[in-house]
Formats: structure tokens, C-alpha cells, sequence
């Protein structure tokens, strides 16, 4: 069954062309990589109409943004004596639709100030001193409005974080219960019901319950170091920096499975679409390896369920994956 769905990058021509454009946009491009598109492209008339097509739509995402951050801008001028526009980021891969991206920068705070993305919305922060936060999907953050003081409420939902450090006011964020504290670190940091999930990718960083009477002990992380906080404990494994890396593919656009049941793949893409997979019966334990748009569940159920021979029924509201 493995075997059979890693063979989906080989079969989807849709994603080697998404690839293609996105290395294409690059600043590295070179003459060589030219030769070698065009010798993909004519390989197969199939291949230069996926290509085109997806090329096309990928022109029409960045002028919707490009149109969305002027906006934001323009909502935004009370704040133009002290803000300065933050570039764009690069070509997220595989990003075939309008991802609701924004980019702010602040200097001076009111008191203070709520941050939230929509399903299926991604933002990056940037801050005064250097630091970005990225929030992911269903995201919302709060931050603290004096200068002074460098402190967020992870409310709900994901976020990525590189601190610039500063030992006199160190960044904290409060989440679920819990204090993060960073020691020049890089990390990510997902929330539930449940659940904390603090993952450090560089730099050092410091988990403890925030009312610090629970009887649980701080811990420090190192990088590759994944601390799991609840309401009683807060415990620490260790993930190879590949699937770190693999789990912060949202960042870019894409959600990245590898030996992943088709249950969990589908509890991934449901955090990013209105309108959810289910799974049903033995379905939900077969295995997935790919990468695909985290936006684009219908690219995802079409290539799983052709390559797994598996029944596929949409309703407004929800798409049923089963075995035939």
C-alpha cells in the first residue's frame, strides 16, 4: 500500500509543474535551469499544459495579494509616522490559490493588540526589534502593547517564531497555561483543547506552568527538542530535523506526509478548509506520502483516491472517502 501511494509525486504532473514555477521564480534561476524546463515541458504535451495552466492561476494569486496588501496598508495609516513596509516573503510552492496572507509591522502599540488568521489563512508579524512571528491556519495571538515588554498570548491555533534575543527583556508566550522563554531561539508552538506542543528548531528556550505552583518542573529545550505540555506535566521527546522541517512545511504552503494514515492527512487539511474529509471504515488506516497544497483538499482526495482505488462522495459541507 506504501509503495503504491509514494508513486503520487511521479504521477502528479500538476505538482512537478507547481515546482517548476515556483524554482522558476527564484532568484537563483539559471540558463541550465532553463534547458531543463523546456526539456520537461517537451517531454509531454501534458506536462506544457499543466504547466501553463497553473502558471496562469499562480499570476492571478499574486496580483489578488499583491491587491490585498495595499489594502491593508490603506486601513492601516494611523500608524504610517512610524511603520516601514516589510518585503514579501518568496513563492510559496505549490500555492495554486490565494492564500489570505498580510504583513504588519508595529512601533507603537495601543494597549494592546489581537492578531487572528481564517481557516485557511496564514500571516506574518514583524516586529520592532527584529522578530517574526508567522501564524498559521485558525491562528489568533495577542500582544502586549508596551514597548517595554515583550509578551504574547497564544490564544488558539499555530504559530512559528524567530526571537531576536534580548536578556533585559526577554519574549514570553503565554499559552494554554503554560510560559514559553526564549534564550535566542527559533520555535513553534501549536495549541488545542488538549494539548501544547512546543517544537525548537535553534537557539535554547524555557517551558514551565505559568502560575509556576503546579509542582511541575521547568525544562529547558535544545534544538530537535519537542516538549508536549498539559495540564499536569510537560514532557520531552526528541524529532530528527527532517520531520521538523517536513512539519513546518505549512510555512510554505504545503502539508507533508510520510507514512501518514489517511485519517490523520485528513485531520491535517481539515484545519485549513471549511468544508472537512471523512474517512470512513478501513480507509482511515491506509498510508500517504506527498506533499501537497494545504488549501487544495480536492487535489489531494483526487490523487489518493485514484491511486488507492477508494469511493470518494462530496456534499457541500463535507467530502466522504471510503473504500469501494
Amino acid at each position: 500500500m506504501s509503495d503504491a501511494v509514494s508513486e503520487v509525486s511521479a504521477e502528479n504532473v500538476e505538482q512537478q509543474a507547481a515546482l517548476w514555477i515556483d524554482r522558476r521564480d527564484r532568484a537563483d534561476w539559471t540558463t541550465q535551469d532553463q534547458v531543463e524546463l523546456e526539456a520537461w515541458l517537451a517531454q509531454s504535451m501534458i506536462h506544457a499544459i499543466a504547466f501553463w495552466r497553473l502558471n496562469a492561476a499562480w499570476k492571478r494569486t499574486e496580483r489578488l495579494a499583491a491587491l490585498r496588501r495595499a489594502s491593508q496598508w490603506n486601513r492601516r495609516v494611523w500608524n504610517r509616522n512610524s511603520a516601514k513596509p516589510l518585503v514579501a516573503g518568496s513563492a510559496i510552492a505549490l500555492a495554486l490559490v490565494a492564500i489570505v496572507a498580510g504583513s504588519f509591522v508595529y512601533l507603537k502599540e495601543p494597549a494592546s493588540h489581537t492578531y487572528s488568521t481564517p481557516v485557511g489563512g496564514r500571516e506574518v508579524l514583524s516586529l520592532a526589534d527584529g522578530s517574526q512571528i508567522e501564524l498559521n491556519t485558525d491562528t489568533v495571538l495577542r500582544i502586549a502593547g508596551k514597548a517595554d515588554t515583550r509578551k504574547v498570548w497564544l490564544d488558539r491555533g499555530e504559530a512559528y517564531f524567530q526571537i531576536r534575543h534580548n536578556a533585559a527583556h526577554p519574549f514570553i508566550v503565554n499559552v494554554s497555561g503554560h510560559r514559553v522563554t526564549d534564550i535566542g531561539t527559533k520555535f513553534s508552538i501549536r495549541t488545542d483543547a488538549h494539548r501544547t506542543e512546543i517544537a525548537l528548531t535553534e537557539g535554547s528556550a524555557k517551558v514551565e506552568a505559568a502560575s509556576g505552583s503546579d509542582g511541575v518542573p521547568p525544562v529547558t529545550l535544545k534544538p530537535g527538542d519537542v516538549a508536549i505540555a498539559t495540564a499536569k506535566s510537560i514532557y520531552v521527546t526528541k524529532k530528527p530535523e527532517r520531520l521538523l522541517d517536513d512539519e513546518l512545511g505549512w510555512r510554505r504552503g504545503v502539508l507533508i506526509f510520510d507514512n501518514t494514515t489517511l485519517a490523520e492527512a485528513a485531520v491535517q487539511f481539515n484545519r485549513y478548509s471549511m468544508r472537512k474529509l471523512v474517512v470512513e471504515g478501513a480507509a482511515a488506516n491506509l498510508r500517504v506520502d506527498g506533499t501537497f497544497p494545504s488549501n487544495d483538499s480536492a487535489a489531494f482526495t483526487a490523487i489518493v483516491g485514484h491511486i488507492l482505488h477508494l469511493k470518494v462522495r462530496e456534499s457541500d459541507s463535507e467530502v466522504l472517502i471510503s473504500r469501494r
